[in-house]
């Protein structure tokens, strides 16, 4: 596994996660900016791997999370949002990890 690739997923699974707690508006935007970021790279490495699945994943969370186009969802399911991309980042350390 890449370990840049690892890094990213590691530090975006954290900052997802500290989402959960009553953050200032400008770390939600900050962790926004990173999101779209981190996300585009492990898109790009997926595509560079022929990986569609996480291809589409990653790229569709690289969109929704996106600080341009604000996709408004509410708080709790934001929250529920966050914690399925921290597990789904931790899950794929864990199955790159097993190839």
């Amino acid at each position: 596994m890449n370990n840049s690739n690892a890094f990213i997923k590691i530090v975006l699974g954290i900052l997802l996660l500290v989402c959960i707690l009553d953050m200032p508006y400008g770390y939600y935007q900050f962790v926004r900016f990173l999101g779209m970021v981190g996300f585009g790279i492990l898109a790009y490495s997926a595509n560079q791997k022929k990986d569609k699945q996480f291809l589409i994943l990653w790229a569709s969370s690289a969109i929704l999370i996106n600080p341009l186009i604000k996709i408004s969802l509410g708080r709790e399911l934001w929250n529920i949002v966050d914690v399925i991309w921290a597990i789904l980042l931790f899950a794929s350390l864990k199955l790159e990890n097993k190839n």
